[in-house]
C-alpha cells in the first residue's frame, strides 16, 4: 500500500500468490504475451499526462464475435397476419455520430436534419415482411444509405410508415407489405427534434405529420463574443431538479431552440396529393389523432423556458383542434414544472390527458385531489359539457386500457407501499370499480401477468378480449418462464392457456385469435437462436417462422451454471458463472475472472423476492460485453447478487457499504470454492451505478486486485436531489451520501482501477466530471488509476471503434493486473 494512503477498515486479507494454471491455460496466457506484443505499442508512458492515443483493436476472436447480425426487432401488424422483421447495424461506425450537434432543453438534435443527433439513435437498417400463414418473406428495396426511425403500422396491417434519415433532413415513407414496395411521402422536411412526428389517419387514407415550417429562415447567428452574463435567480421556493444535461444556457440557446423545434402539422395523403398544412406553427413537443379522425390533440410549449429543466417542464397548454387547426377546446394550461408534486402538476390540474381509445372523440385525464389520491375523468367532443368522473382512486393514476362501452382496466400506483392496483371500471356506470388485484411490485412477482393489448380497426390500443367477453388475455412469467393466461373480469383470477415449457425459453409477442388458440412467440435455448414460432396451444405444436442462424457459433461451447450462495447474515444469492469452452476445473485449476454486477435496493426482504432467470436463454456477447473475455482465457461471474435491503425501518442505502462489502465477500468465496478462481486473481466491473460499486468496493476491501468502472457516479454530493430509488435529498441524508461516495475514500483505494466514460453521457446522474474528478482524486492521493474517455459516446458505447477499443482496454487492463503480463497499456 502507498504509504500516504489510508488503512482499510477490517476486510477480507487478499493471499497473494498467482493463480495456478495447468498446462493448457499456461499456453493460452503465453499466447496472449505474444498476441499483446503484436497490437499493444513500444514502451510504455509515464503515469503523467495525456498519451497521443488513436482506436486499438482487441485481438481475435473478440472482433469476429462483435460483428455478426444480431436479433431484428419484431413488430406484429394489426389482425396478426404480417410480421415485420426489422435489422439494424449493431456497430455502426464513428463518422456516424460525429455530425454536428446541438444540446438544447434536455435533447440533443442534429441541425442538419431536425432530427436526433447523428448516433444517438440505432436507425433500423432493413426491413422483411413475414407473412404468417405462409412463411414468405418480402424485403424491403430501402433508400440508400438506410438509416430508418420510428416504423408504425397502418391501422389495417397493410402498410408499414418510417422515417428515413437523409443527409439534409427526414423523409416520410411507407412500405406495402403485399408488394415489399416503399415509396417517399414527403420531402426532407419532416421536423422530429421532438421525437413523435408522425400518426396514421384511423381509416388508414394518409398520415400526419410534423413538417419544418415552408417560412422558416435560416438560424439566428451565435454571437462570437458575449453580449452579456447570464443571470439566474430564485425566490425562495423549494424546486429541487435532478442534474439534466443538454440544458438551455442563455437568450442565444431559446432562440435556436424555437427555431429548429418549431414546426406545422400537415396532412399526407397516400394518393400522392401535395402534403396540406394547416394550423398555426408552433412548439408541437406531442400530438395524436382522435379514434374519429375528426380532432387532433396538441402540446404546445410556451415560454418562459427553464434554464434548469429540460422542455418536457416547461410551461405548455393541451388543446383540441379540428383537421383545419381551429382550435375547439383547450384543455389544460401547464405551468413550469419545477418542484411540482410528484405527479408533476398541482392538485386539481389535469394531467396525463389523452384520447379514449374506444371512442370516436373523448378525452380522458386525472386529477390529484387534495387527501392524494386521484380522480380520472372523461369528457366527449364537442367539449362543451361538463367533464364525468370515471374513477376515483386511492391511488395514483398510472395508465387505463379500454376494452369495450361497458369495461376498462385501470393501472394505479402506491409508491410508498410498492403496490399496483388493477381496477375494473364501467364507463357505461361512472364512479363504479372493483379492484380485480393488488401486487407488490418491488417483489419482482407479475401477480398473475399484465394484460394484453392489440390493434383495433381504428388502429387504436384496446383490450384483447376472449371471445366470450369474460376475461381478457394476459402475459406473465413465473420463475423465468413466460406464460399467457385468461384474466377473470369478474374474480380477477387467472387460468392459464399456454406456458413455455422446460427446455427453451420462449415470449409471446402475440394471441393470433380471440380464442387463444395460436400464439407467435420468439423461442430460444442454450443451443439454439431465437427464431419466430407459431405455436398450436392446443396441439401444443409449433412452425418455425424464421430460421435465424447461430450469430458466433465460437461462443456455443463455453461453460454456464448458475451459481447459488448465502451472504454472512443470511440471505441468499446467486449469479451465472461461465467458464472457457472445455474448461474443466478440476483438470485446469483456477482461472483468472472478472466479476461484473450491478446494485439493487429493497425496502425490506420480502421485497426483494427470489432472484430467477431463464436457464434457457440463448447468450451471445454484444457491445462492451464482459462475457467476450471467455475468449481470451478469463472465467467471468455475471449477475451476482448485489442487493441493499433496508432493517429495520432503516432505509436501504443506510447500510450500503456494509451490505455491498457482505456480497462481494459470498461471492468471491462462491468462485474460489469452486475451484474456478484464486483469491489472487479477481477483478470487479460494473457499468453505470454498477460502476460505483466497483469504485466503493476497492476503497473498503481488499477482495479484488483491480477495478473496472464504465460511466459511473463516484461523488454522490453532486447529484444531492436524488438517485436510483433514494429519494431523500443530500441534506436530508448527508452521512448516506458521504458513505456511498467512493470520492470521499479515494485515499483508500490502492488497488488499479480503469475507468472509462463517454464524452457525451447525458445520463443525468453521470456527467463526464464524475470519472474527471475521481481519477484527480486517486492521482491526487497516489492512486494508480488510467482514465479512458471515448469521444462522442454516450452513457453507453454504441460505435465501431469505441466497442472494439474499450474492450481492447479492458483486455490488455485484465491481462497486465490479473496474469501480470508486463505489457503496455497505453496507446
Amino acid at each position: 500500500m502507498h504509504a500516504a494512503r489510508r488503512a482499510k477498515p477490517g476486510t477480507c486479507a487478499r493471499n497473494k500468490h498467482r493463480p495456478g494454471l495447468s498446462r493448457r491455460f499456461r499456453a493460452v496466457a503465453g499466447l496472449a504475451v505474444a498476441l499483446l506484443a503484436a497490437w499493444a505499442p513500444g514502451a510504455g508512458v509515464a503515469d503523467e499526462g495525456p498519451a497521443p492515443s488513436s482506436y486499438r483493436v482487441p485481438p481475435e476472436p473478440i472482433p469476429s464475435l462483435l460483428t455478426a447480425p444480431g436479433k431484428p426487432t419484431a413488430i406484429v401488424a394489426p389482425g396478426g397476419k404480417t410480421v415485420a422483421l426489422l435489422g439494424r447495424n449493431t456497430l455502426p461506425p464513428i463518422a456516424d455520430f460525429a455530425g454536428p450537434v446541438l444540446g438544447l432543453a434536455g435533447h440533443r438534435i442534429d441541425p442538419a436534419t431536425n432530427g436526433p443527433a447523428s448516433g444517438r439513435v440505432h436507425g433500423l437498417t432493413s426491413v422483411t415482411f413475414v407473412d404468417v400463414a405462409s412463411g414468405a418473406k418480402r424485403r424491403v428495396e430501402l433508400p440508400e444509405p438506410a438509416r430508418l426511425i420510428a416504423p408504425r403500422w397502418s391501422p389495417d396491417g397493410s402498410r408499414l410508415a418510417f422515417l428515413a434519415i437523409r443527409e439534409r433532413g427526414i423523409e416520410l415513407w411507407v412500405a406495402d407489405a403485399v408488394t415489399g414496395t416503399a415509396r417517399a411521402l414527403t420531402a426532407p422536411v419532416v421536423n422530429a427534434a421532438f421525437r413523435n412526428a408522425y400518426e396514421w389517419l384511423p381509416d388508414g387514407s394518409g398520415l400526419i405529420a410534423t413538417l419544418v415550417p415552408a417560412d422558416r429562415g435560416p438560424p439566428p447567428d451565435v454571437p462570437p463574443v458575449p453580449t452579456g452574463p447570464v443571470v439566474r435567480e430564485s425566490f425562495g421556493r423549494v424546486a429541487p431538479a435532478p442534474t439534466y444535461q443538454n440544458l438551455l444556457r442563455n437568450r442565444t440557446d431559446e432562440a435556436l431552440f424555437e427555431h429548429y423545434f418549431t414546426s406545422t402539422l400537415a396532412e399526407i395523403p397516400l394518393d400522392g396529393t401535395p402534403p396540406r398544412a394547416f394550423g398555426e406553427a408552433g412548439l408541437i413537443s406531442d400530438f395524436s389523432i382522435a379514434p374519429g379522425g375528426e380532432y387532433l390533440l396538441q402540446t404546445r410549449v410556451l415560454r418562459p423556458y427553464s434554464w434548469s429543466l429540460p422542455a418536457a417542464f416547461f410551461p405548455a397548454e393541451v388543446i383540441v383542434t379540428d383537421r383545419n387547426g381551429r382550435r375547439v377546446h383547450t384543455a389544460a394550461r401547464r405551468p413550469l414544472q419545477d418542484g411540482a408534486s410528484s405527479t408533476g402538476v398541482a392538485a386539481g390540474e389535469p394531467r396525463a390527458i389523452e384520447w379514449r381509445s374506444d371512442a370516436p372523440a373523448t378525452l380522458v385525464w386525472a386529477e390529484t385531489v387534495e387527501h392524494g389520491g386521484e380522480r380520472v375523468y372523461l369528457l366527449a367532443a364537442p367539449f362543451d359539457g361538463r367533464p364525468e368522473l370515471l374513477v376515483e382512486l386511492d391511488a395514483r393514476f398510472s395508465d387505463i386500457a379500454w376494452g369495450r362501452p361497458d369495461l376498462a382496466l385501470v393501472t394505479a400506483m402506491l409508491p410508498k407501499d410498492g403496490m399496483e392496483l388493477l381496477v375494473a371500471v364501467d364507463p357505461a356506470k361512472p364512479g363504479e370499480s372493483r379492484v380485480l388485484r393488488r401486487r407488490n411490485f418491488r417483489t419482482g412477482h407479475d401477480g398473475g401477468g399484465r394484460p394484453m393489448i392489440v390493434t383495433n380497426a381504428r388502429g387504436m390500443p384496446v383490450l384483447h378480449l376472449a371471445h366470450d367477453g369474460k376475461a381478457v388475455f394476459a402475459q406473465g412469467s413465473d420463475a423465468g418462464r413466460a406464460y399467457v393466461a385468461r384474466l377473470d373480469l369478474e374474480t380477477g383470477d387467472t387460468q392459464r392457456v399456454w406456458e413455455a415449457g422446460p427446455s427453451a425459453r420462449e415470449e409471446p409477442l402475440a394471441v393470433l385469435d380471440n380464442g387463444g388458440r395460436t400464439l407467435l412467440t420468439w423461442r430460444e435455448s442454450r443451443s439454439e437462436p431465437p427464431n419466430l414460432h407459431v405455436v398450436d396451444v392446443a396441439g401444443r405444436a409449433s412452425r418455425a417462422l424464421t430460421s435465424f442462424a447461430d450469430p458466433a457459433p465460437a461462443f456455443a461451447h463455453v461453460g454456464r451454471r448458475r451459481l447459488a450462495y448465502t451472504r454472512a447474515d443470511g440471505v441468499r444469492l446467486g449469479g451465472t458463472l461461465y467458464t472457457p469452452a472445455g474448461y474443466d476445473a478440476a483438470r485446469d485449476g483456477p482461472l483468472p475472472l472478472l466479476m461484473w454486477a450491478y446494485p439493487t435496493e429493497h425496502r425490506d426482504a420480502g421485497e426483494r423476492g427470489t432472484p430467477s432467470g431463464s436457464a434457457n436463454r440463448f447468450v451471445r456477447p454484444h457491445g462492451v460485453s464482459p462475457l467476450l473475455l471467455l475468449a481470451r482465457g478469463y472465467a467471468v461471474l455475471y449477475g451476482p447478487g448485489m442487493p441493499v435491503i433496508g432493517k429495520d425501518g432503516a432505509a436501504p442505502n443506510d447500510g450500503y457499504v456494509e451490505q455491498l462489502v457482505m456480497n462481494a465477500e459470498a461471492a468471491v468465496r462462491a468462485v474460489v470454492d469452486a475451484g474456478v478462481a484464486a483469491p489472487d486473481a479477481i477483478a470487479i466491473g460494473g457499468h453505470s451505478y454498477g460502476a460505483s460499486m466497483v469504485a466503493n468496493l476497492l476503497a473498503h476491501t481488499d477482495l479484488f486486485r483491480t477495478g473496472i468502472a464504465l460511466s459511473g457516479a463516484y461523488n454522490r454530493t453532486l447529484t444531492p436531489f436524488g438517485f436510483q430509488t433514494e429519494r431523500r435529498n443530500y441534506w436530508e441524508a448527508p452521512d448516506t451520501y458521504r458513505a456511498m461516495s467512493a470520492f470521499t475514500y479515494a485515499d483508500r483505494i490502492d488497488e488499479p482501477l480503469l475507468l472509462l466514460h463517454g464524452s457525451a453521457d447525458s445520463n443525468s446522474g453521470t456527467l463526464p466530471m464524475q470519472s474527471e474528478r475521481f481519477y484527480d482524486a486517486l492521482k491526487g492521493t497516489g492512486g494508480a488509476a488510467r482514465l479512458v474517455v471515448l469521444p462522442l459516446e454516450g452513457h453507453s458505447y454504441h460505435a465501431r471503434e469505441s466497442v472494439l477499443h474499450a474492450l481492447w482496454e479492458i483486455t490488455c487492463w485484465l491481462d497486465r493486473h490479473l496474469r501480470g503480463l508486463d505489457l503496455p497499456c497505453s496507446p
